[in-house]
């Protein structure tokens, strides 16, 4: 397999031991609207939130959510809505694609921000001016309680020219659903940004993410197959090579543009990348995006930039202001060029987005 290196590996180390994950989420409902806020990462001095709105009320053709934040807390950036501050009271306004919403309609969020004091979740919310009214009940739940795991979703060959992705659990890996679920907002908001920057973005599947009970456990994904004392590559290689062999598929393959992710890694020897085709990626990726490991900003951009080589595009050979640079790290505040995008859309996979 042809493999690239992701630029930010060698960060891993020094965010895993600066920050102390939490996370909490909180809800409140009225006959019009439902938000759920949650914080995703905290680490000293700033934290992650996702914020879910759904209209329970007639359609609506824009919306403004407003909260007030209790401890002193402040927005330092925001993407998929434009968030002001004014002390405490906080305002997202939609943006261009999110902003219609029919009844029973959701959209989401996100931001980074700073605390000092403490960093509760909000107690109320308007969305348009409607109060969405109902208990706020802030929970902590660094470990999620275990389910019993599911059969792989796997049960057929999902539709063509599609992205299909993976999440690999090992044998000895407890199944937790922000597993499947982050990974799967991950890939939506790709496909978001995608849509932004080019004009067009790829199809995912009803299934978006298809659980995949491993063969082995943890250590065998780690240590098996590897050359030498050079274990980088083993954890997603020995994916990639399950994957292709369960599920019949070619690297590259022209009926998919496949992405997988395990729960498993030897820390600071493990890593992933992408190639034409396919994008491998190994346990601390999986853990930022069920929202255990880092601001959701950092693993947005990451999955924007390993897509990028899978549909063809090198690494740029500075910090560029693209995603296809460490530039990524400032998600969403970065964009493909014009070379770029022009690369994408006549690449072997450009056929897939419309």
């Amino acid at each position: 397999m042809r493999t690239r290196v992701l630029v930010a590996v060698a960060a891993v180390a020094t965010l895993g031991t600066t920050m102390a994950v939490t996370a909490q989420s909180a809800s409140a409902a009225a006959a019009g609207c439902q938000v759920s806020y949650t914080i995703s990462s905290q680490w000293s001095g700033g934290f992650g939130a996702n914020v879910a709105v759904t209209n329970l009320g007639d359609p609506i053709s824009g919306w403004t959510l407003r909260w007030s934040f209790g401890a002193g807390q402040a927005v330092t950036q925001a993407w998929n809505a434009t968030v002001t501050q004014s002390g405490a009271a906080v305002t997202a306004v939609n943006v261009s694609y999110n902003g219609t919403l029919a009844t029973g309609a959701s959209t989401s969020f996100g931001f980074n921000g700073s605390w000092t004091g403490g960093n509760p979740v909000p107690t109320a919310f308007t969305l348009n001016g409607v109060t969405c009214t109902g208990t706020v009940t802030p929970t902590t739940s660094p470990t999620a309680t275990p389910t019993t795991s599911p059969t792989p979703t796997p049960t057929g060959s999902p539709a063509t020219r599609t992205v299909r992705v993976f999440w690999l659990k090992p044998t000895d890996v407890t199944y937790d659903q922000r597993y499947p679920d982050g990974i799967a907002a991950v890939m939506r908001e790709a496909q978001r940004y995608y849509r932004q920057e080019l004009g067009k973005t790829f199809t995912l599947n009803n299934t978006v993410v298809e659980v995949v009970n491993g063969e082995h456990d943890r250590n065998w994904y780690i240590t098996t197959n590897c050359t030498g004392g050079d274990h980088y590559w083993c954890v997603v290689g020995n994916m990639h090579q399950e994957l292709m062999r369960r599920f019949g598929i070619a690297n590259p393959d022209s009926r998919w543009l496949c992405v997988g992710e395990i729960s498993a890694e030897e820390t600071n020897q493990s890593g992933g990348g992408a190639s034409t085709g396919w994008v491998v990626l190994s346990g601390h990726d999986a853990d930022g995006a069920a929202g255990v490991n880092g601001p959701m900003n950092r693993w947005y951009g990451g999955m924007v930039h390993e897509l990028g080589h899978a549909f063809g595009l090198p690494d740029s050979t500075s910090t560029d202001g693209t995603p296809m640079s460490a530039s990524f790290y400032d998600y969403p505040n970065t964009h493909f060029s014009q070379a770029q995008k022009n690369a994408i859309l006549a690449g072997p996979y450009g056929g897939f987005l419309a």
